[in-house]
């Protein structure tokens, strides 16, 4: 199970480890929804744990089963077109031009996307921990590397990954988004917000203990949107990054392992409970406007065109049309 091992291999406690069970094991017999609408699904022949659409593609990560290209131009009928098995379990993507960097149990993958029918690796980067996320800049790759904190990684040469800098958060580093000159890290102690304008030295000028485990982190103009585990959806504003301060929050009723915010909403992969919709468009105050249960474990999520693309675990992709105008006109 990919979120069980993950918590084992980033040493976290034993009632997590239990928690996350349940995710994958739990058995729904039926769905519920509100206001969103299921359109397409594509059963990835793994466990889907992350994914990042870009030109028509969904690019989802299946733990043991490396990166696979989906084609959602017709998102009621995903079709997968390539696949790149990497050589050890998966957990994070980002898309950034031709290339796919995939955080892998040792570290960075580059590959080549360019054709999407044939996706080839270019370049690595073994990593001195576990790489669970990772977020690209510029010439460089942010990766959050589990115990081994925050890794900055030159990649203005794919096809030759080079660290330059990297910063030892307190607890497991899970996931990074980068805005502005600071890498905002969920950091299973919280969030770190850490200073990466010179890429060589980052530091760390910021950061607030959440109540969970900081697991997934999106940022939004002065806002850091954080999946915190049985914490659920927390909203801290970053405005003054020395001094993050919580605003809002939103118990989200499964355990917030992802999210991704667009036009005023968050939408949260919430594991066994699936996609919920949450409406921050005023941060003190999150609401829930919408959710579907998903048949799987939600654990990653991107939104794109009106659609919300989850990584369901052994529900592989789920594609959710979310323009429904009960959401959008709130």
């Amino acid at each position: 199970m990919c979120i069980v091992l993950a918590l084992i291999c980033v040493n976290l406690t034993q009632s997590m480890f239990l928690a996350t069970e349940q995710i994958t094991m739990h058995s729904k017999t039926g769905f519920d929804s509100l206001n969103v609408r299921f359109v397409g699904s594509y059963d990835t022949p793994g466990n889907a744990c992350d994914v990042y659409v870009s030109g028509g593609y969904a690019y989802v990560i299946d733990f043991e089963y490396g990166l696979r290209v989906i084609n959602v131009s017709a998102p009621s009928n995903p079709e997968e077109v390539g696949y790149y098995d990497t050589p050890d379990w998966v957990w994070g993507v980002y898309v950034s031009g031709d290339y796919a960097y995939v955080a892998d149990f040792w570290g960075l993958r580059v590959i080549d996307v360019s054709d999407p029918e044939n996706p080839g690796e270019v370049g690595h980067y073994d990593t001195p921990g576990v790489a669970c996320g990772v977020y690209v800049s510029g010439d460089y790759a942010y990766v959050a590397n589990g115990d081994a904190g925050l890794r900055v990684i030159d990649v203005s040469d794919p096809e030759n990954p080079g660290e330059v800098g990297h910063y030892d958060t307190p607890g497991d580093a899970l996931d990074v988004y980068v805005s502005r000159r600071y890498a905002h890290v969920a950091d299973s102690t919280g969030l770190r917000i850490i200073d990466v304008s010179v890429p060589e030295n980052p530091e760390e000028v910021g950061y607030y203990d959440t109540p969970g485990v900081a697991y997934g982190v999106y940022v939004s103009g002065d806002y850091a949107y954080v999946a915190d585990w049985d914490g659920g959806l927390r909203v801290i504003d970053v405005s003054a990054p020395s001094n993050p301060e919580e605003v809002g929050y939103y118990d989200t009723p499964g355990v917030a392992c992802g999210v991704y915010v667009s036009g005023g909403y968050a939408y949260v992969a919430d594991g066994d409970s699936g996609l919920r919709v949450i409406d921050v468009s005023d941060p003190e105050n999150p609401g829930e406007v919408g959710h579907y249960d998903t048949p799987g474990g939600a654990l990653g999520v991107y939104v794109s065109g009106g659609y919300a693309y989850v990584a369901d675990w052994d529900g592989g992709l789920r594609v959710i049309e979310v323009s429904d105008p009960a959401i959008q006109k709130r």
